[in-house]
This record gives C-alpha cells, sequence and structure tokens, in this order.
C-alpha cells in the first residue's frame, strides 16, 4: 500500500469508527468540527444543526467550488470491526460515503497549495440517506448565502471514480384504491379494492422506460410500483388497497411534468398523495469546471439514473456533478467496503483537477 492510501486509510479508519446512522450525526459532526479547529481556514466555520461549511480559501480568482459529502450512514450488519484487510477498509459508509469525507479531508490537511488554487469550501451534512425534506443540505443551502453564490459542487457519492451527470427526479406517489367489504363468500356484495387495482398495474406492468437523450447521455423514465398493503382477512372482501408507485424520470422532465404523468396514468381510478417529490438535474456537460474534471483522469463518465444531492444545487442554478471514490456497488451493503487504491485514485483526480482549474 502506497504513503498516500495508507494515510487515507488511516483517515477513513477514524470517520468509520464513529457512529453516524441517518438522525444521528451529531457525534460525528462534533468531530470534524474539532479535527478542523487546528486548520488554517479562510473563515470560521460555519454549522448549521448537524452539518458544516467549511472555508478552505478564499479570494484567490479562481472559480468557487465546493466539496460536498454526506456524514450519515445506513444502518447496515457488520461481522468485525472497523478493519484493512490488502486493499479492502471495511466499515460502516467505507463506501457511501465516508470514502468521500477522507479525500475531502486529505486535500484540506496534506495539499493545501492545491487547495488555495480556487476558492474551496468543504460541505459535510447530515442526514442524507433519509427522507427529501429532513435532508439537512436543503436547510444549509437556504441559510448559507456564500455556498449559494459557487460555480460548482461535486458531490462525492460512490462512483468509482466515473463522473456521474445530472440526476433522474423521483416522485413517491401513494395510491388508495377505494371499495367496500362484504363476505368472500359473496363478494358480490361488496366491492374488492386490490380488484380495482388490477387494470392500473397491468397497464404499468406493460409500460417500457422511455429514453431521453440529453448532452449526449440516455436517461430513462421508469415507473414501479414497489410497496403493496391491503386486505382485511382471509375471508373479507376488501375495502382499501394502497400501493407505493415510485416514478424516476429524466432531466428534460419538470417535478410538475412528472406529476401531470402519473396523475394522467391513475386517470381517477385512486386517490394520489403525493410524497418525497424531488426534482431531476441537467448533467451540464459543457460546463468549463465539468470538462476540467473529466480531463483530470475520471475513470469514464455516464448519465446518473438516479436521484441525488445535485439536484438541490440545479434547483439554485449551481452545476453540479456526483464524483467520489467509493465502490458503487458497495453502497448499502452488509460488510460494507471501498477500495484504498480507488480511494487513492480519486483524491489525486481531485488534485489534479484543483490544479488545472486554478491555472
Amino acid at each position: 500500500m502506497g504513503e498516500v492510501a495508507a494515510r487515507l486509510g488511516a483517515t477513513l479508519t477514524w470517520l468509520c469508527e464513529i457512529p453516524s446512522f441517518t438522525g444521528e450525526e451529531g457525534p460525528i459532526a462534533d468531530a470534524l468540527e474539532e479535527r478542523l479547529r487546528g486548520a488554517a481556514l479562510a473563515g470560521p466555520v460555519r454549522r448549521y444543526g448537524h452539518s458544516l461549511v467549511v472555508p478552505v480559501s478564499r479570494g484567490t480568482g479562481g472559480p468557487k467550488v465546493a466539496l460536498v459529502g454526506h456524514t450519515d450512514v445506513v444502518r447496515t450488519e457488520h461481522d468485525g470491526p472497523v478493519r484493512i484487510e490488502g486493499d479492502a477498509l471495511y466499515g460502516p459508509g467505507a463506501s457511501d460515503m465516508k470514502s468521500g469525507l477522507a479525500a475531502m479531508l486529505d486535500l484540506l490537511e496534506h495539499d493545501r497549495r492545491l487547495a488555495e488554487r480556487a476558492d474551496l469550501s468543504l460541505v459535510f451534512y447530515a442526514r442524507e440517506e433519509g427522507p427529501y425534506l429532513e435532508n439537512e443540505l436543503g436547510p444549509v443551502l437556504e441559510q448559507d448565502e456564500e455556498l449559494r453564490g459557487i460555480d460548482l459542487a461535486i458531490c462525492l457519492e460512490p462512483s468509482d471514480n466515473r463522473m456521474s451527470l445530472g440526476a433522474s427526479g423521483s416522485i413517491h406517489a401513494v395510491l388508495h384504491f377505494q371499495g367496500r367489504t362484504a363476505h368472500s363468500a359473496r363478494p358480490w356484495q361488496g366491492e374488492n379494492a386490490i380488484h380495482k387495482a388490477g387494470p392500473f398495474l397491468t397497464e404499468l406492468a406493460a409500460r417500457a422506460p422511455r429514453e431521453s437523450l440529453i448532452d449526449g447521455l440516455v436517461y430513462r423514465t421508469v415507473t414501479s410500483v414497489t410497496l403493496a398493503e391491503g386486505g382485511r382477512g382471509r375471508n373479507v372482501v376488501p375495502d382499501r388497497f394502497t400501493l407505493n408507485v415510485n416514478h424516476r424520470f429524466a432531466p428534460d422532465t419538470t417535478l410538475a411534468e412528472a406529476q401531470a404523468e402519473i396523475a394522467a396514468l391513475v386517470a381517477g381510478r385512486a386517490e394520489v398523495e403525493w410524497r418525497d417529490l424531488s426534482p431531476a438535474a441537467p448533467p451540464r456537460a459543457n460546463h468549463p469546471l465539468v470538462v476540467a474534471l473529466r480531463e483530470s483522469g475520471v475513470a469514464g463518465v455516464e448519465p446518473k439514473q438516479a436521484w441525488t444531492d445535485v439536484a438541490r444545487f440545479a434547483a439554485l442554478g449551481i452545476a453540479a456533478v456526483n464524483f467520489g471514490p467509493g465502490v458503487n456497488a458497495q453502497a448499502h451493503q452488509r460488510n460494507e467496503w471501498t477500495s484504498l487504491t480507488l480511494l487513492a485514485e480519486g483524491r489525486m483526480i481531485l488534485a489534479r483537477w484543483l490544479d488545472r482549474i486554478g491555472r
């Protein structure tokens, strides 16, 4: 293991050993704030709840950029403590996304010359893995005027050092099909709510993904039922049936247009309750700072067929991309691990990018 990978492994171990399940980010926010206290920053750390905005450099004449990472992790099972075995570091959130946080800290602590090539801020925020409205990045962007003035945000979600552009929007809609109870021996005396949902489910199953070509990248609009609940008893015709429908839509579609598409599909056959309305984000593939990142050695460029917090920046007119050193396939997995080699490579890509944009 090289010197940089070993150093990053020590920082990532420190991060993974601090429990930070979604909603329990206070200890890691405190630990990060304490660790950052000794750094020569361009200004005081700004704290919002359990989230931190860290001004690394200011007034450099370079572009205003931010590296952005969430501190929370999902609850997963692990067979042992945080540990390094060969090139793999095992620990809660090792890939998603404490590997990204480790790269951010390492740039600050061991490469200040490059960190000062641009007006750089680091953002550590809480509650990304929970519901959209509880995500603390929203309040941070609402309250932090300086952060809203940046030119580009890089969200360090695990992507195997590939640059993922844009983000699919996401809507969760709960559909309530109403019926009338009856004894199952005499179903004609009632109205079966589950049966009423049948035509809708048949139509939904027949829908093929719809492709959109944006900036040379293909995004797919898809709609899936992800949860179903109904029934009162084995011998009772159900009077209520509930479906959760998750609609993922391409960046060429607004949130209002996506809602209208779901409403047209339901066509009045069920009551619609809107949940987790998350807008899409455009890829911004031709933005100069995005082009500079692509030319700094990323492993590839791909569309982001999922929702991430780049959409929050996009809603404010700020260009944002997904790029992170974590192993994408390990996110939220039992015995989650990440590659230290991949982490070191990702950190060096960010260093080359900062050097490039600061010229």
